[in-house]
């Protein structure tokens, strides 16, 4: 009664007692099923919700969505139809298709565990494990590993890493609906090294990050259908004017970052986890989102 209660109060737009309001991420985690909207996305990837987001079915013919305890297989419509595009492309470079990791909670919004992002239903994760086949039983999907394709002293890609990686990497990435791809630097390096002209369009969009040596991260644009959506920023079409990112830059992921020089740096300012947003840190609509019967 008493979520009840507090949810029906955010609705209404009311004040909470003082130290009442609950984390954000409690009222959206306990969410099991869309809200009744029309699909629109509010708010940005780390810090927002959606509404009317649709499921992406457990299996279909060139997927199979992984871990479905969590019940993160849900997402904008657009990034439904983009995954099932994708799955049937991998199928042209000799996989059963995509093992499909986390999309977005069934409204979004900030998660008990796991991602600062994935908070819109424009984010999905797709294992690096080639699917051997797709009718995996429910208690196989939890306790599927995928593979890694970066090298244990994280300077290249290993021997997991194979041409249908690549060429599903540029497919994802030449999507128009796709903003940018996130992959573990090596992979990268490895692109870049039979990189062509042509590929600078491509190839920008493919973006090094940290850890994503078992998966790796697509994010797509804001859709059309929600000016309440805000785009990362720079846009990658902003970042492209500089080239494809093959540059002296992307070393930096293999060197310092490995091992940083030792100068004394100013600590970074500590910024709070989406774990600890409160429905004040999102943007209104989702109140609305998070309470819809």
């Amino acid at each position: 009664m008493a979520r009840i209660f507090l949810i029906l109060m955010l609705a209404l737009g009311l004040a909470l007692p003082a130290g009442a309001e609950p984390p954000a991420k409690q009222l959206f985690g306990a969410q099991r099923s869309a809200s009744p909207h029309k699909p629109a996305v509010f708010g940005a990837y780390a810090k927002g919700c959606i509404a009317g987001a649709e499921e992406l079915p457990e299996t279909g013919p060139t997927w199979q969505a992984m871990r479905l305890s969590r019940n993160r297989n849900w997402g904008h419509p657009e990034t439904i139809a983009f995954i099932k595009r994708l799955s049937r492309e991998a199928t042209r470079h000799g996989w059963a298709g995509l093992y499909i990791g986390d999309i977005s909670q069934p409204r979004g919004g900030p998660m008990t565990s796991g991602h600062r992002s994935h908070q819109v239903g424009l984010d999905v994760d797709i294992w690096m494990l080639p699917p051997r086949r797709l009718n995996l039983t429910r208690s196989e999907r939890e306790s599927l590993s995928s593979i890694s394709v970066r090298s244990a002293d994280q300077r290249r890609v290993n021997g997991n890493f194979t041409r249908a990686h690549a060429e599903i990497l540029k497919a994802a990435a030449s999507d128009r609906a796709v903003d940018r791809v996130f992959v573990t630097p090596p992979v990268k390096i490895a692109l870049c090294k039979t990189a062509t002209r042509a590929d600078k369009g491509w190839l920008q969009k493919i973006r090094p990050i940290y850890g994503h040596h078992y998966h790796f991260h697509v994010r797509l644009k804001c859709p059309g259908d929600s000016p309440g959506c805000q785009d990362q920023r720079p846009t990658v079409a902003e970042l492209s004017k500089g080239g494809n990112g093959c540059d002296e830059t992307l070393t930096w992921w293999v060197t310092d970052y490995l091992n940083p020089p030792k100068t004394p740096s100013k600590p970074a300012p500590k910024q709070r986890h989406p774990r600890d947003y409160t429905m004040a840190d999102l943007p209104r609509q989702c109140a609305t989102v998070v309470s819809a019967r």
